[in-house]
C-alpha cells in the first residue's frame, strides 16, 4: 500500500513562511519576518565564484569539501575561536542547516532525544522529527533575557538524551551566552557523556559581550560547532555552512553529506574561501547598520511602552504581546492584514513561546523603521482595546 511519511505528516510548516507567503501578496509589506540580510554578497567574494567558474571549476569536490576550503577553516577557527582541530575535524555542507542535521544523525539513533531551545530556531524541531529522534523543548524566558537556567536543563537530561543544542548569538532572541555559561553547559554535557552542539551562525553580530566557543574549553570530544557564512558575509543563497568536530564524528557527519548530498557547490566553496580569507570590513559595515536599525526599533518600543528583550547580538528582538490578549500567530496575522507589517509568531519558535513575536531588523533601514512604527501604533489600538 502506498503511504507517505508519517514524520514528515507530523511536521507543521513555519509561520515564518506562512506569513511570508502572506506578506508578498501585497503591493507593499514590511518584512521584519524573515532573517536575510539586506546587502549584496560583497564584490570580492562575487568575483571569486565569477573566477572559479570562469576557471572550469564547476565540478564535484571532495564529500568535505576543497582541501584549501578547509584548511581556511582551520585558521579561522584557530584565529577567531579559539579551537584547534585537524582537517579530518572540518566539514563543509550545504548551509548550516544540513551541518545541524548531519550533527544530529552523527550521534544519536532514532528515538533518541536532542534538547533544544524554546525559543530556538524551528529547524532544529523539524530535523530532530524528519530523522526519527525525539525533540525536547528546554525553557528560555523572556524575564530572563533568554538565558539558559543550567539546573532546570540538567534536570531534563534522561538516559536517551544525546545533545543539547545552544545558539549564541541566538536566533530568535538575539541573546549572547557569558563565558561562565558555556563553561557551564560544557561541564553539563561532559558529566553526562553527551554532547554540545554549538551553532555560532551569528558569532560576528554582536552589540554587548563577547562570543565564546564552547569546544575552545572542550578536551575530550564533547562540543560540534556549527558555522556559516550566511550571515556574517550576506550569503544566504550561497548555501555554504561548515563545522568542527571530534574525529570521529565529523566522520559519521560526512558519511552523511556523501549519502545525501555528495558535497557543496564548487562555486559557493570557492566564494566560501574569498570570504574567510578576503578582507573583512564588509562585516564591521553591516554590523553598524544592524546596530542603527536595532535602535531604531529600541527606542520605538521604549517610547511606545512596550515589553522586549535587548538584542546582545544577531538582527532579531523578541516582543511580549500578552497585553493585547492573542497569541502570537493571531497578533502576527492581524498585524499583517491592517499595516502591511509581516513579523515572525512567537509559536514557531517553540510551544511556551505564544506570548512573544520576533522582528528581524536586517531589511532596509527605511523599512525597519517605518515596520516599527506601523507595529506600535497597532499594538497601542490593541492594548486599549
Amino acid at each position: 500500500m502506498r503511504t507517505i511519511s508519517k514524520n514528515l505528516s507530523r511536521l507543521t510548516r513555519s509561520g515564518i513562511r506562512m506569513i511570508l507567503d502572506k506578506a508578498v501578496l501585497l503591493d507593499k509589506a514590511y518584512h521584519l519576518e524573515i532573517g536575510d540580510p539586506g546587502f549584496d554578497t560583497p564584490a570580492h567574494i562575487q568575483a571569486a565564484a565569477i573566477a572559479a567558474i570562469q576557471a572550469g571549476n564547476t565540478h564535484y569536490t571532495t564529500h568535505a569539501g576543497m582541501p584549501s576550503l578547509r584548511e581556511a577553516i582551520l585558521d579561522k577557527v584557530a584565529r577567531e575561536n579559539h579551537i584547534r582541530a585537524d582537517i579530518n575535524q572540518v566539514g563543509v555542507t550545504p548551509g548550516g542547516v544540513f551541518a545541524v542535521a548531519a550533527a544530529m544523525m552523527a550521534i544519536s539513533e532514532p528515538g533518541d532525544e536532542i534538547l533544544i531551545p524554546d525559543p530556538g530556531w524551528p529547524n532544529y524541531y523539524t530535523q530532530a522529527v524528519v530523522t526519527g529522534r525525539r525533540p525536547v523543548h528546554y525553557p528560555l524566558t523572556l524575564s530572563a533575557n533568554f538565558q539558559p537556567d543550567i539546573t532546570a536543563i540538567a534536570a531534563m537530561i534522561s538516559g536517551r538524551t544525546r545533545a543539547i543544542i545552544i545558539n549564541s548569538p541566538a536566533n530568535p532572541t538575539g541573546a549572547v551566552f557569558s563565558a561562565e555559561t558555556m563553561q557551564a553547559l560544557l561541564k553539563m554535557c561532559q558529566e553526562n557523556d553527551i554532547y554540545l552542539i554549538s551553532d555560532e551562525v551569528y558569532e560576528h553580530i554582536l552589540y554587548d559581550g563577547a562570543h565564546v566557543s564552547p569546544a575552545a574549553a572542550d578536551a575530550d570530544g564533547h562540543v560540534i560547532t556549527i558555522y556559516a557564512t550566511s550571515k556574517t558575509y550576506a550569503m544566504t543563497g550561497w548555501r555554504i555552512g561548515y563545522y568542527v568536530a571530534p574525529p570521529a564524528v565529523a566522520k559519521a557527519m560526512g558519511r552523511a553529506i556523501e549519502s545525501y548530498l555528495s558535497c557543496a557547490s564548487s562555486v559557493s566553496q570557492f566564494a566560501a574561501q574569498a570570504a574567510l580569507t578576503g578582507p573583512q570590513d564588509c562585516i564591521a559595515e553591516m554590523l553598524q547598520s544592524y546596530r542603527e536599525r536595532k535602535d531604531i526599533c529600541v527606542a520605538a518600543l521604549k517610547a511606545a511602552g512596550i515589553g522586549y528583550a535587548k538584542p546582545q547580538g544577531a538582527f532579531y528582538l523578541m516582543i511580549g504581546i500578552a497585553e493585547t490578549g492573542m497569541d502570537s500567530y493571531a497578533f502576527s496575522n492581524q498585524l499583517l492584514d491592517a499595516t502591511g507589517v509581516a513579523v515572525a509568531p512567537g509559536l514557531t519558535f517553540g510551544p511556551n513561546s505564544d506570548e512573544i513575536i520576533r522582528i528581524s531588523y536586517c531589511a532596509d533601514s527605511e523599512d525597519v523603521a517605518e515596520g516599527i512604527a506601523r507595529l506600535c501604533r497597532f499594538f497601542q489600538q490593541c492594548r486599549k482595546a
